[in-house]
């Protein structure tokens, strides 16, 4: 009998990964104490996700203003709070092209980038070995246009005190798209780099996958599946995806449902249902909204697709 497929389409940080539920309702709960016992001990990686959750509650960024004025040794605290004025800011500058934003939404967002800038940089002061900072400081740093010479500068600290840390990762890559400051020249060969870097089994091989999907959604209907269908970029795509979410070793890290779910929608784009079926499986109700919103809804998409690449309808 086959497994019942599954039918909601869970896109909450909080489901995949239990401890942000935690942090969430400490944070919400101006529970800072509690927040830093389930945030610090974790891996660099995971450290700066859930500080990222922290970021989404409202009004976090009352508390944490005045932790960091009652220890303005907090590196957590002063991760947390750049975070928390970089969403904001990027809230009201939407995610839109420049060209479709207004200057007074430019204006405020920068403001608030601003804002999420000297916190950072008092941050680094004080505490210039914690990797959650320096990479809090790569999206303030594409938002405000510091050039890709500084973001890289930003990143290389990152690495050094965190090889292969996926969310200074997932920023570099917006930094170095087109659309930023970067060219599909420099996009692509570093994609594969960080991926062919990472051990076997690691979450890194979306890195492909995405950088991909940026550059066939700047491409004109028509060119834009053949490019993602030729056989180099497939050949990239499948390479990746062996290292990743294919290789035996794959786990349950932070990142792997970014991965699962960017992998499940470019093998439905390729026509690979096996693959395909694969991913959904792994998944079950979880996924990421980023790719699939490049696609239309992204909960309307991820059934659809689901449904053909399980067998089955909803």
């Amino acid at each position: 009998m086959l497994p019942a497929m599954p039918a909601e389409v869970l896109f909450d940080v909080a489901d995949h990964y239990p401890e942000a539920r935690v942090v969430r309702t400490a944070m919400t709960a101006r529970d800072w104490v509690q927040v830093r016992t389930v945030v610090d001990p974790l891996p660099p990686t995971g450290r700066s996700m859930l500080l990222g959750v922290v970021a989404e509650v409202p009004g976090a960024e009352e508390t944490l203003e005045k932790v960091l004025a009652d220890d303005p040794q907090d590196s957590t605290a002063a991760a947390a709070l750049g975070r928390r004025w970089t969403s904001i800011g990027w809230k009201i500058r939407t995610s839109a092209r420049a060209e479709h934003v207004s200057a007074d939404q430019f204006a405020t967002f920068h403001e608030r980038l601003r804002r999420a800038e000297a916190v950072l940089i008092d941050g680094v002061a004080r505490n210039p070995g914690d990797p959650a900072l320096w990479t809090a400081r790569l999206t303030s740093g594409r938002g405000l246009e510091v050039g890709l010479a500084e973001i890289r500068r930003r990143y290389d600290k990152v690495i050094a005190l965190a090889p292969h840390h996926l969310p200074a990762q997932n920023a570099l890559l917006q930094s170095l798209c087109p659309k930023w400051s970067g060219s599909w020249e420099l996009l692509h060969p570093w994609a594969r780099e960080a991926v062919l870097a990472a051990p076997e089994g690691s979450v890194q091989g979306f890195l492909v996958v995405d950088a991909y999907l940026e550059h066939w959604i700047d491409l004109a209907e028509g060119e834009d599946q053949r490019f993602l269908s030729s056989e180099p970029v497939r050949n990239e795509i499948y390479e990746a995806a062996r290292r990743s979410v294919l290789h035996p070793a794959f786990g349950r890290d932070y990142g792997w449902v970014r991965a699962a779910s960017s992998f499940a929608l470019v093998f439905s784009m390729l026509g690979d249902r096996a693959s395909a079926a694969a991913m959904f499986r792994m998944l079950g109700d979880y996924a990421e909204e980023y790719p699939w919103h490049y696609l239309g809804d992204p909960a309307t998409q991820i059934r659809q697709r689901r449904a053909w690449a399980l067998g089955g309808a909803q």
